[in-house]
């Protein structure tokens, strides 16, 4: 039992850059669409939370509802979304106002202000309107 203990924080520091866990959804959070866990139905159950370093880059925090994370940076100007965390290929497409993004089995939809076509990798998510 007490290497099941062990394992938790290095569960959380495998889904942050810096190791550390954010803090806790805030009550205020927005929420967005997402399909999470191999699901095929999104639903408006992941929050999001916006956090700006000392150094000012923008990072958004999605939180599905299992209490998993991934981390994106806003990219300058707000002109997209980086993956911010681990190894995994980002894939996004573009579809009615909206950028879905995924990332293995997790998709998330955000609101677009451009339709710039199809976007894979570090800069998954350029054009969405997720930094304001």
């Amino acid at each position: 039992m007490k290497r099941a203990g062990a394992l938790i924080p290095l569960l959380l520091a495998a889904c942050s850059s810096d190791g550390e866990a954010p803090p806790s959804p805030r009550a205020d959070a927005e929420t967005i669409a997402c399909a999470v866990g191999g699901s095929t139905e999104f639903r408006p159950v992941c929050t999001v939370e916006r956090h700006t370093s000392g150094k000012g880059i923008v990072t958004l925090v999605v939180r599905h509802p299992d209490g998993a994370f991934r981390r994106f940076d806003v990219l300058d100007g707000g002109r997209g979304l980086a993956l911010a965390d681990g190894m995994d290929q980002a894939v996004t497409r573009y579809a009615e106002g909206r950028a879905e993004i995924a990332i293995g089995a997790d998709r998330y939809r955000f609101p677009v202000k451009a339709h710039p076509g199809t976007h894979q990798g570090a800069n998954p998510g350029a054009g969405t309107d997720a930094a304001r």
